[in-house]
């Protein structure tokens, strides 16, 4: 069973935002999966995205299929798609990406590489993706907090 950031809780309940752990699947399979196409799911359908294993090659390629046959039934149309990043930076633990850092520091914290490699992948990337630049990422702070790297 999938879990659910702390960070998450406003939306969780009715899944009206793309979780971190369907957001990771997407980069691991290779969708991009718009907002307006997660809207057009149903509830049961969007926890069986959240729930379905997506973390080898085979099971990565038996979600894509499963989620572009499930968004053309919804839409007429697939998802666009992403390239696959053979070595994604949420799996490498011997170096903090630099907007993670960056974000970081726009909260006076410095992140220690001993705290990064502490961190599981799936923490990991959602401080990735909190840290992109040219976004609000109103719930890095509060990441930061519930993975123990400032104090709560």
């Amino acid at each position: 069973m999938t879990t659910f950031f702390d960070f998450e809780a406003e939306f969780v309940d009715s899944l009206r935002c793309i979780p971190m752990a369907v957001r990771m699947k997407l980069d691991t399979c290779g969708v991009k999966l718009k907002l307006s196409h997660w809207m057009q799911l149903t509830q049961p359908e969007r926890m069986v995205l959240v729930n379905m294993a997506c973390t080898t090659a085979a099971e990565a390629k038996i979600y894509r299929d499963f989620l572009q046959k499930l968004i053309t039934e919804k839409t007429g149309n697939p998802a666009g798609e992403l390239a696959i990043d053979t070595h994604p930076a949420w799996l490498d633990d011997s170096q903090i990406p630099d907007t993670v850092l960056e974000k970081a520091r726009e909260f006076q914290i410095e992140i220690s590489l001993e705290q990064w490699q502490k961190l599981p992948p799936s923490q990991r990337f959602a401080l990735i993706k909190l840290s992109r630049p040219g976004h609000e990422n109103l719930n890095f702070y509060p990441a930061l907090k519930e993975f123990h790297i400032v104090d709560a």
